[in-house]
């Protein structure tokens, strides 16, 4: 069985279908700030690990739910909102014992995880926008591309800015790639398997 795509001229993603072909600027406005706030409340759901400065949260597969709700370019607002926010000194980000809330967060081990964000919801809208999220398999496909956003930025930004002993990409992958690889690729499957879940509850494929 073949995988369609949908390439329309005005992509349709799941908040247009939902409040209409076009959103107006409070629902946009609404939309983001909604988002912004899941985002915030996902990122205080999160465990330390022993083993690395980067805890386990549940941000990474809101923002890209976001992203793939709201399209490319609101999804991305949700996310410089929501860095906005943690930079003007907002308790957003992870709750941490060694991490600081505020700007300093973005200069720490976990800094190019968080900038990394509004690209990755950016990537995931923009493969909505072209019907990514309508099948289950393609849908896959759009989480995972941003997902390998969010650990491209971090990872590197690990490696070789927030490491002081410069141990370099190797330890930066030990540390903040392979041990949340299993339990990220459970989290891309299941949010992978809302959005055409939702589709097919609206009756549009």
């Amino acid at each position: 069985m073949s995988v369609r795509i949908a390439l329309d001229s005005s992509p349709t993603v799941l908040s247009t279908l939902v409040a209409g072909s076009t959103l107006d600027r409070a629902i946009k406005v609404a939309a983001v700030v909604f988002a912004t706030a899941l985002t915030a409340v996902a990122a205080q759901i999160s465990v330390p690990l022993p083993f690395t400065p980067v805890p386990f949260t549940l941000t990474p597969m809101v923002v890209l739910l976001g992203g793939a709700v709201l399209g490319a370019r609101l999804g991305m607002a949700s996310q410089v909102l929501y860095l906005a926010l943690g930079i003007a000194g907002f308790p957003v980000f992870a709750a941490s014992a060694v991490l600081p809330q505020g700007a300093l967060r973005l200069l720490g081990p976990t800094g190019g995880y968080l900038m990394s964000y509004p690209l990755a919801a950016f990537v995931a809208g923009a493969l909505a926008e072209r019907g990514f999220d309508r099948r289950y398999v393609t849908s896959v496909i759009a989480m995972a591309a941003g997902l390998a956003v969010v650990f491209t930025c971090g990872v590197l930004w690990l490696a070789w800015f927030a490491r002081p002993d410069h141990s370099g990409l190797g330890a930066a992958l030990r540390t903040g790639l392979y041990p949340f690889l299993p339990a990220d690729i459970i989290k891309i499957c299941i949010a992978a398997a809302i959005m055409p879940g939702v589709w097919t509850l609206l009756g549009r494929r």
